[in-house]
């Protein structure tokens, strides 16, 4: 029998609703999970013209979801987008860059409470 650290299921569930918000708005998923020398980008999406890198948070209950998106986190996600733009050849050919944060907050049974989408968070 696994066991599953309920911090990777929590954050699961919020990328998971991230990636639906995304695709709502008419965003194509290019990948999730993605892992680089530097740790994991959680969503890349485009528009067309835009690649955009997403940091999800996720939090349960109360908890406000950018107190884990502090400058260290930032500088730590604009690395992984130079390693996925140096490393990765099959990537979309766009002209724009950009770094979203989607907040997710779910109620202690685990069902949403409220989604924020910030673009251009930094």
């Amino acid at each position: 029998m696994s066991t599953t650290d309920p911090r990777q299921h929590l954050g699961r569930i919020g990328e998971d609703l991230a990636a639906q918000h995304l695709e709502r708005l008419g965003y194509a998923i290019v990948t999730r999970n993605h892992r680089t020398r530097y740790g994991e980008i959680d969503v890349i999406a485009t528009d067309g013209t835009t690649l955009v890198f997403v940091e999800v948070k996720t939090r349960r209950g109360r908890g406000e979801p950018w107190d884990g998106l502090h400058d260290a986190k930032r500088a730590q996600v604009r690395r992984m987008a130079r390693a996925y733009l140096t490393d990765t050849t099959d990537r979309p050919r766009v002209r724009l860059l950009r770094f979203d944060a989607i907040g997710v907050v779910l109620d202690p049974r685990g069902r949403l409470t409220r989604l924020e989408h910030l673009e251009d968070a930094f």
